[in-house]
């Protein structure tokens, strides 16, 4: 594509300034593909010696060639081939990583993951042999790792899935979360800023506003996180802002909703309940059940993280909901019907610390850029449902050791005074 660009000056008329023209050949049909639509003046024509139309777009920028987001922005949307994956071994991470190896054969996808107990190659097995992929255990929080693999693979984007997620986990130990959710994000950033790396997009969660009793959160409502995992998220996205205002680094964000779907690791409440249930296990609901969280099923997340990463302006932050409010109870008590098992396995217990209520986001800001959720809450929960029962060597031996303790230590007590 970068052949086909052709760039000159000249002298627009009633003006006495120079304007850059970028004019660019490209094989798809005017609309499609990236940047077409954010250029001022298509058109159309048969390129000499082929019989089929070639999209051509002109770009007229006040600024001299290569300066402003304008110019620069169009071209690299055809440039970004090597895409640094943080995370990528995660649950969300590694769904994307699939799905973009799938839809996108000209890019190449670098995984950088620490493979902490929710880091799972497992996840990645799909794409494992694919030339697209390439492995690299490492912390984000490593200058020097991520300094090497940005330097040795030539990297253009990164894609910051990269966090220590749980709340549960950030009430008992808060520490790990300041050091990958805050100080790590730091690292990523620097980095990127001094080599010269394109794009860098932060995915973040709808736990950052805290609770809201009814409407939906936009992007612009103030940030009051209610827990050391939503705190240090919230960390990490000021910073993420402070790059993009401070040093011009293109950043973009996405705020996502409860997010499930195959490969969850079952600490998160419904790769839980459904394991646990399986096992005709007690499921811990806290409280009284009534928290209404908005679903949304991984797939769609990818899609989303994707597109902001490649259509999303600069600074920017999306909010990204599944428009499927549930409350926990109803949840569980259709994952006991999906699995035929007895309510009775329920067990009300003792509330977390500082709980949010209810979480719902506005996600019209990325509507806008084309996205919107394809999955039914339903039926997703029922295929998800299905994975997880067929699936058991995935994550039995995941429920044993270090999980096994986390549990004890997490709902240990909880279950033992079960209300």
């Amino acid at each position: 594509m970068r052949d086909t660009i052709l760039s000159l000056s000249l002298k627009a008329k009633r003006e006495r300034k120079t304007h850059s023209v970028v004019v660019v050949l490209s094989p798809l049909p005017l609309g499609e593909g990236p940047g077409v639509r954010d250029t001022i003046r298509p058109l159309s024509l048969m390129a000499r010696g082929e019989r089929k139309t070639h999209s051509v777009v002109v770009v007229l920028s006040p600024l001299p060639l290569g300066e402003g987001p304008g110019v620069r922005d169009v071209l690299e949307r055809w440039d970004m081939k090597n895409i640094l994956v943080t995370g990528g071994a995660g649950f969300i991470g590694s769904a994307y990583v699939r799905n973009m190896i799938a839809r996108r054969p000209d890019e190449r996808y670098i995984v950088l993951d620490k493979l902490t107990y929710a880091g799972n190659l497992d996840n990645l097995k799909p794409v494992q042999n694919s030339p697209q992929y390439r492995f690299y255990q490492g912390d984000i929080a490593d200058r020097e790792t991520v300094h090497a693999i940005i330097e040795q693979e030539s990297i253009d984007a990164i894609v910051n899935f990269a966090a220590d997620s749980h709340v549960d986990r950030s009430i008992l130990e808060p520490d790990a979360f300041i050091r990958t959710d805050v100080f790590g994000v730091y690292v990523l950033l620097e980095t990127a800023r001094a080599m010269g790396v394109k794009r860098f997009h932060q995915v973040s969660t709808d736990e950052v506003y805290g609770s809201i009793p009814e409407g939906k959160f936009r992007e612009g409502d103030p940030l009051e996180p209610n827990s050391p995992y939503a705190a240090s998220k919230a960390g990490g996205e000021l910073l993420v802002r402070a790059y993009h205002v401070t040093y011009g680094l293109h950043t973009t964000v996405t705020r996502g909703s409860n997010t499930f779907g195959p490969y969850q690791y079952p600490e998160k409440v419904l790769p839980l309940f459904v394991t646990e249930a399986i096992d005709d296990r007690p499921l811990p609901v806290y409280g009284d059940g009534m928290q209404v969280r908005d679903w949304l099923y991984v797939d769609d997340h990818a899609d989303a993280v994707d597109l902001a990463l490649h259509k999303g302006a600069p600074g920017e932050v999306y909010n990204v909901g599944g428009d499927q409010e549930r409350h926990n109870i109803d949840v569980t008590r259709l994952i006991l019907q999906l699995l035929g098992k007895p309510e009775t396995l329920i067990r009300h217990v003792e509330d977390r610390p500082g709980h949010d209520r209810r979480y719902a986001l506005d996600s019209s800001k990325i509507r806008a850029l084309g996205w919107s959720p394809a999955q039914d809450f339903e039926a997703r929960l029922a295929e998800t449902v299905r994975w997880y029962q067929t699936n058991e060597w995935w994550w039995r031996k995941i429920k044993t050791g270090e999980y096994m303790q986390y549990f004890k230590k997490q709902y240990g007590a909880r279950l033992g005074a079960e209300s």
